[in-house]
């Protein structure tokens, strides 16, 4: 009786559930599709027969399923060079397929098997249809090596033996599939985001279950070498060294500005993610789950599309553009790039997360070659550090031989060894100015990585700290800010690339820009004017090297970042330099308007010469000098005498420091 009084009652529960009564719970959301529902297409079924039928189901297929399955087997799915594991097409039947017989759009809602077509009004909204492209959705249904998910750089150890690091984000069958992270059941497990999430995505929770926060380290690692030539993953160097695992900078994140900064994100700003602030957003700041624009890294679309940028900057520069995206605003990248900046990537000179450390043939400068999203803390201060905060985690290449790659990179430089080191197919482009051409250069002059060396008879202390053996009388105790009457950072044994090749407005030496050699409207991408004495192009007397300097600078040394001289009276007190302390003829040179470039290299002497001692950097320009018209002699100087022979604006200068009218020149102004 009690059994036949159970029995009835269910009945009448069931028969009431199928006339469409109003439900009690609204747990399930948009997925919801009965009449009372709260999805945008809604049909006349009960909420949970849309997927399921308590008999008759689809033969075979779990969980009791009811609606049609897709059988689209042509999706374009997510690749990526750094993969492991790689996706596959999901089997019929199988848990990430029954959530495409409605989200590949190749299923209307409602092609129902034990009930047949029910008619439904409204329609899916277009973001919850994926279609056939998968490139843009965070990968899933990989292909298991050995039964099971091998372990990247980036993925907890832990996937490998079938779970995660949060228990409420499941694998299924040790794989990642739609349900590992959305429970179809309950929409608002994350109140923010309401994506059926399986837990609450703030401050990247969700992702973090999978991808490595910090297993207990929180700073960075020390710097490791790697010395193998072509290592597994594709970096190299020259040796037959043991590889070893590249920095991970997913270690770094908690302790990361992109982990820890507090941003408010600007009203309708949706590219940043669902949250109100940055901090809370995390993960979602640069990647989208589904339907991402840069398919590679599933980055996010950016607010405002930049036409020839690529989908990595892109992706940076929606909250580095120094507009409303995020308040307080930070300073605009964006603004750099519009003068002579480092190149986008462009054709296939792509920035590839797997491409060689070196970058052999292949420049380019995108914002992740010389910072790590994942581990770049704020730079809050301008002391006089090796490594700028924000370039923290990034891949470097070492001086010593500019071929062993550091990771992550302890020194600035080592970054920017990247390109400027022993890399192939190197070019002088015009945007940048005019370059100097060296009297004592190695076989490649624009590999920086002997200029700077210890063993180099001169150079400026970048790679090793500055030669106490040899005196600096113009040096001062400080660097001038871009104002040239405010003390900047104290002068110390060492000295960045950023000191000279910095935004001509950055924040570090007084101005609002941002830091760091992004874009300059002086050439190099110089922080301050730095004048290249030329010669009119042809051959002499009246053109050519040795004839008459065409750009003479007005006789000013004021060190403010517009003045002539600027960049180096930056640390060179020019008062000192007029008075002839390290060399007698300076203050002629200067008062004449010559620039420090004709007899100066900036980096440092790559090479050794028997005719040019190479002490302080002297290495003249021969482009603007040429030998002298009286002697046999080749362009030399001596330290110990300082004088030099060469002819230079029409006039010979001889090695007894006597100075001469060149052959077949009339007499131009006073005798230098």
């Amino acid at each position: 009786m009690r059994r036949t009084l159970l029995l009835c009652t269910l009945g009448i529960a069931l028969s009431g559930a199928i006339e469409g009564q109003p439900p009690t719970s609204n747990v399930i959301g948009v997925h919801d599709m009965g009449p009372y529902g709260q999805s945008p297409t809604t049909g006349s079924l009960t909420t949970c027969q849309y997927c399921h039928a308590p008999h008759s189901g689809i033969s075979g297929v779990f969980p009791l399923w009811s609606q049609k399955l897709s059988t689209a087997a042509n999706y374009n799915l997510y690749s990526s060079p750094t993969m492991i594991n790689v996706p596959q097409i999901p089997t019929l039947g199988s848990s990430s397929n029954l959530c495409l017989s409605c989200h590949d759009g190749t299923v209307a809602p409602g092609q129902n098997t034990p009930y047949g077509t029910i008619k439904m009004s409204g329609s899916m909204l277009s973001q919850d249809i994926f279609g056939m492209d998968l490139s843009g959705v965070h990968p899933f249904n990989f292909q298991l090596t050995g039964g099971h998910l091998q372990s990247s750089s980036s993925i907890l150890p832990s996937l490998s033996s079938g779970t995660t690091g949060n228990r409420a984000v499941k694998l299924v069958g040790g794989n990642v599939q739609c349900v590992s992270c959305h429970n179809p059941h309950v929409q608002t497990i994350d109140p923010v985001a309401q994506d059926f999430l399986v837990m609450n995505n703030a401050d990247s929770a969700l992702c973090l279950a999978c991808h490595v926060s910090d297993p207990g380290e929180g700073t960075l690692m020390a710097a490791r070498p790697i010395t193998k030539a072509s290592d597994k993953e594709g970096r190299g160097a020259s040796s037959s060294s043991p590889v070893v695992q590249k920095f991970n900078g997913f270690t770094a994140w908690s302790k990361s500005i992109h982990g820890l900064g507090v941003y408010k994100v600007g009203k309708g700003v949706t590219q940043i993610g669902p949250y109100s602030n940055t901090k809370q957003n995390g993960c979602l700041s640069c990647h989208s789950t589904h339907k991402a624009a840069g398919a590679a890294s599933i980055l996010n679309a950016p607010a405002q599309p930049v036409p020839n940028m690529d989908a990595a900057t892109q992706s940076c520069i929606t909250c580095h553009n120094g507009g409303s995206n995020i308040s307080p605003a930070i300073p605009s990248v964006f603004a750099e790039f519009a003068k002579a900046g480092h190149p986008f990537p462009s054709g296939a000179n792509k920035h590839n997360a797997k491409e060689d450390a070196v970058l052999n043939n292949n420049r380019h400068s995108t914002c992740v070659d010389c910072h790590d999203p994942h581990a770049a803390q704020q730079t809050t201060t301008f002391l006089s550090t090796p490594l700028r905060g924000a370039q923290h985690g990034v891949t470097g290449v070492s001086s010593v031989d500019g071929i062993t790659i550091v990771s992550p990179a302890v020194n600035q430089y080592e970054s920017c060894f990247r390109c400027h080191g022993t890399s192939a197919g190197k070019q002088v482009l015009a945007i940048y100015g005019y370059l100097p051409t060296r009297a004592v250069a190695a076989g490649d002059p624009l590999n920086l990585t002997p200029q700077f060396s210890s063993t180099a008879k001169s150079s400026h202390p970048v790679t090793h700290a500055l030669n106490s053996a040899l005196p600096q009388p113009s040096l001062l105790k400080f660097m001038w800010n871009l104002d040239g009457h405010t003390q900047g950072r104290a002068m110390g044994t060492r000295i960045l690339c950023s000191d000279c090749h910095n935004s001509d407005d950055n924040r570090e030496f007084g101005g609002s820009g941002p830091s760091g050699p992004h874009g300059s409207k002086y050439s190099h991408i110089l922080e301050r004017r730095y004048e290249f004495s030329q010669v009119a192009a042809g051959v002499g007397p009246t053109a050519g090297p040795g004839s008459t300097i065409q750009n003479l600078l007005p006789a000013t040394t004021d060190p403010a970042a517009g003045g002539p001289y600027s960049l180096c009276a930056k640390c060179h007190d020019l008062t000192n330099v007029l008075l002839n302390t390290s060399f007698s003829k300076h203050s002629v040179h200067i008062n004449a308007g010559f620039s420090c470039s004709v007899c100066h290299t900036a980096h440092g002497m790559g090479s050794a010469s028997a005719s040019i001692s190479g002490e302080r950097m002297v290495n003249f320009d021969i482009a603007v000098v040429a030998p002298n018209d009286q002697s046999a002699t080749p362009i030399s100087y001596s330290r110990a005498t300082n004088t030099c022979t060469l002819k230079c604006h029409n006039y010979d200068h001889n090695a007894d420091g006597t100075v001469s009218l060149a052959t077949g020149q009339k007499a131009v102004g006073k005798k230098r």
